[in-house]
């Protein structure tokens, strides 16, 4: 649904980086909420399973039945104890927080804060402003709707890059 036209005018396209802006915080948030509701969608596929097991085909049954418990427990294990959502309240507040701080103190004279594989930076000077990795945004892919799809179904979103490591600091 987020890779849709209307859903991505004010982005650019993929893989090029992301500015940060108040646009960039609603999709986070919305790729939250399309996460959690997945749950929903789980509802009706194990609905429609259980239909037909009773009156239809019981191997489609069955099949519906083992996607849609596959896909739940997956999404219950984030609140259990395994890795959280890529998406989450906490990435929104990181994000709008980084904003802000370049607007009290920035990093060089015209900052453009930017999104890239394995970091928030400034475009202008390249200072590395937060080492958070960015997840997958929802926007078209340019290897086609087949392999972006697949992509997906591997990574569920997660960023396929880790964060920049942390400078080592010598001590003499």
């Amino acid at each position: 649904m987020t890779r849709a036209k209307g859903f991505n005018i004010r982005f650019p396209p993929h893989p090029e980086p992301v500015p940060l802006s108040p646009y960039l915080t609603q999709r986070v948030l919305h790729m939250r909420a399309f996460y959690w509701l997945s749950f929903v969608l789980g509802g009706l596929v194990l609905a429609f399973g259980a239909a037909s097991l009773r009156w239809g085909s019981p191997v489609f049954g069955f099949g519906l039945w083992v996607a849609a418990t596959w896909m739940v427990l997956s999404r219950l294990q984030s609140l259990i104890g395994g890795q959280p959502a890529p998406w989450t309240k906490a990435l929104a507040i990181e994000l709008q927080t980084v904003m802000d701080q370049t607007r009290v103190s920035s990093c060089c004279g015209n900052p453009a804060l930017i999104w890239r594989l394995q970091s928030i930076d400034c475009g202008s000077c390249d200072a590395v402003l937060s080492r958070t990795p960015r997840p997958d945004l929802g926007r078209p892919r340019v290897d086609g709707r087949l392999a972006g799809t697949l992509r997906l179904l591997i990574t569920d979103g997660y960023p396929l890059a880790e964060p920049l490591a942390e400078p080592v600091v010598q001590e003499e």
